[in-house]
Formats: C-alpha cells, sequence, structure tokens
C-alpha cells in the first residue's frame, strides 16, 4: 500500500510539474508556420535529462487538409541530422573502444584516398569539417552508381589547405560513414542499430525503412530535376540515395520521441535506462568524457569556430547571414545540429533543456526557407517559458 502511495505521489509531482508550464506562445508559433506554409507538419519536444515536458505533433503531411495528420508516431526524413545521431556516435564509440585515434589519417583505413594532397587529412579534421573538402558536389548529375560516386570521392582534390578554415561538407560525413564500415566490419546502419537505437529502444529509427513504415513517413520533395517523383520513404539527398541509402551524411528516418531517448542519453553522458529491464538497471553507451570531448567547441583552431567534433554548438552570429538557428537565447553551453529537410535537435547543458523540432520544409519544393525565421523564434519560445519556471 506504501510502494503504491508513493508511485502515485511521484507521478504527481512529475505531472504537477508538466502542467506548470505554459506553451500557449510555442504552440502558436508552431501553428503560424503552418499556416504561413512554411512546412505542412511539425513535430514539437521539449523536455529535460529526466522527462519529457511537451510533446505535440502538429498539422498534416501535405498542405491538404485531408492528408495524413501528423501524429507522435509519425517519422520525418532527418537529413544532416544523420551526421550527428549515427555517423558522430558511431566514431564515439570506435574511439571509446580505442579501434580509432582522432589523428589517425584517412588514408590509414581508406588507402584510395591517398592521392591529390590529401594524406594529412585525419578524422579529426573530418569531424571539424576543416579538412579541405569542397562543400557539395552534384554527383547525381554525373552518376548512378555507388562506386562511381566513391571512387569520385576518393579522387577529389583539395578545395582549401587542410585545416586552415571550416567549410561545412557532406564529403567529410560520408567519409566517416566508410571509416566507421571499414573498422566495425559492418554496414553502418547495422553497426548503428546494434551499438546505439537497440539499446535505447529507438523503434522508429532506420535507414532504408521497410515498406510497412513508409504510411507513417512525411513526404519531402517533389523531385521534378531527377527521380521525377514524390520522395515519401526514400531518402531526400540525392547523393545518399546513390549510396544506396545508407550514408554518414544522410539517410535516418525518425521521430521526436526517439530522438528524445538519444539526447536524454548524451545530456546524461552517455547513461541510460536499460528499456529491457523496466527501466530498472542504468547503463552506459558512452562514458562521461567521450560526450563532453565530442559536444564541447572546439578551440584549438586558428580561425574562429562554434564547431564541436561531428556536433555543433551555438553558432557565432558572424557566421551566418540568417538567424542562427538555435534561437538566440540558448545558452553557449550547448549542442546540436540541423538537418535540410527541416529538421534539428538542440541540448542547453545550462538550462537541462533538450529541444527537438521536426519538419518536412522542403515540401513541395526546397526553395521554401520560411523556417529560417519562425525556427529561431520556436526556440527562444521555448527557452523563455523553461527559463519562468
Amino acid at each position: 500500500m506504501r510502494k503504491r502511495l508513493l508511485i502515485l505521489f511521484l507521478l504527481f509531482l512529475v505531472y504537477n510539474n508538466i502542467f506548470a508550464y505554459d506553451f500557449s506562445a510555442v504552440d502558436d508559433l508552431v501553428s503560424k508556420g503552418i499556416i504561413n506554409n512554411n512546412y505542412p507538419g511539425a513535430q514539437l519536444l521539449i523536455g529535460d535529462k529526466n522527462n519529457i515536458i511537451y510533446n505535440k505533433s502538429y498539422g498534416n503531411f501535405t498542405y491538404d487538409e485531408f492528408s495524413n495528420p501528423v501524429t507522435d508516431e509519425s517519422m520525418f526524413d532527418l537529413a544532416s541530422v544523420t551526421k550527428v545521431v549515427a555517423t558522430t556516435s558511431a566514431i564515439m564509440k570506435l574511439y571509446q573502444e580505442q579501434k580509432l585515434n582522432l589523428s589517425d589519417k584517412v588514408l590509414y583505413y581508406i588507402p584510395e584516398f591517398a592521392n591529390h594532397d590529401k594524406e594529412n587529412i585525419t578524422v579529426l579534421n573530418l569531424l571539424l569539417h576543416n579538412s579541405g573538402l569542397i562543400a557539395f558536389v552534384p554527383f547525381y548529375k554525373t552518376y548512378s552508381d555507388k562506386g562511381d560516386v566513391l571512387n569520385a570521392i576518393y579522387n577529389i582534390g583539395l578545395n582549401y589547405p587542410t585545416g586552415t578554415k571550416y567549410l561545412y561538407s557532406d564529403l567529410n560525413a560520408i567519409l566517416l560513414g566508410i571509416i566507421v564500415e571499414r573498422i566495425s566490419g559492418m554496414n553502418l546502419d547495422e553497426y548503428c542499430k546494434q551499438n546505439i537505437f537497440f539499446p535505447l529502444d529507438m523503434k522508429s529509427t532506420t535507414f532504408v525503412p521497410a515498406e510497412n513504415l513508409k504510411n507513417r513517413i512525411l513526404p519531402t520533395e517533389y523531385d521534378n530535376y531527377w527521380r521525377n517523383r514524390l520522395l515519401q520513404g526514400e531518402v531526400h539527398d540525392e547523393t545518399t540515395a546513390i549510396l544506396g541509402g545508407i550514408s554518414g551524411n544522410a539517410g535516418l528516418f525518425s521521430n521526436a520521441t526517439d530522438l528524445y531517448k538519444f539526447l536524454k542519453m548524451m545530456m546524461n553522458n552517455g547513461e541510460y535506462l536499460n528499456p529491457y529491464t523496466a527501466g530498472l538497471k542504468n547503463e552506459k553507451i558512452f562514458e562521461q568524457g567521450i560526450v563532453e570531448m565530442f559536444t564541447k567547441r572546439f578551440t584549438d583552431v586558428s580561425y574562429e569556430n562554434s564547431r564541436a567534433l561531428g556536433w555543433d554548438t551555438k553558432p557565432l552570429a558572424s557566421s551566418t547571414r540568417y538567424r542562427i538557428p538555435c534561437g538566440e537565447m540558448i545558452s553557449d553551453n550547448c549542442f546540436g545540429h540541423t538537418g535540410f529537410t527541416g529538421t534539428s535537435v538542440w541540448c542547453d547543458r545550462d538550462r537541462n533543456l533538450i529541444i527537438i523540432f521536426l519538419t518536412n520544409r522542403v515540401y513541395p519544393s526546397r526553395e521554401n526557407y520560411g523556417i529560417r525565421e519562425i525556427r529561431p523564434e520556436i526556440h527562444n519560445a521555448a527557452i523563455q517559458i523553461a527559463a519562468n519556471q
């Protein structure tokens, strides 16, 4: 009887704390984004390292009011959020297991890469996006075969001297994914599933979604320049599509609830309650020092830098023409990442706050950039609400 009363009391405290928040301001902003055609559907989850505080789904799969409504079970193409949830996490795991060093040369794992003055590029350079590689190559305009794309990457020349500046590049993440595969002997998706997604019970997180999942996935773009069809349940990123849907730079599908499980683990320094023991057993994906090392702004460079290892921190105002996506109110002690399709994840250590905002802003066209203004406002509102409690 006493045990039952204690459980009821604890539940009362949790729910009383949740309902103490007034989310009307942030709710109005997300809805405004739909009304303004910034995106047809969205999920917003706000939490801390212990609990979900707010979790709501908005809108529909498309701007047609009769299309499927977005629910908490709906899934989104994460685009470049893949780089941190999957690829960087896999590198963190291998580093923790002493299977790689950040100072290792890329050519040690990918000998085909040793040409055109790229011999000195390290794993660290890839993580910091200061490798010297160009930001983006539209491989789909030239190649349709995975092997041809990889050969093109291996034989590409430097765009600038390695280590001298920051230039965000998909090629860095693609190479990191290949390194994971060559060290582990597993495909990137299987490695991440076995070492990260399955332990955290992330059942709605996957590369190359099975057919039975596709009706839960919001469409991205109507591709009228290459594939000539509406993309739903297949990766939006063209290079990843040629690579079979599994790549270090994109390809992951998930939802806010699953991503919270991952970010909660990160905010708890790699620890999580094993879901397969009814949450009664503490386990670790990463050691505390590993999480801090990869999510802390890296300062040992000769240029202005906001990047951590794989992750971003609060972007420098001088680094972008637009408002910073995480909002101006987030603390400097934060880490996160965005995705081209309209996705983002941010963690504020000082405020003990997790914000996950997922949209399909590229529907029906990638030319819609309205999210650049409303997303910072949503983050600012969420932070303000949490700060006032």
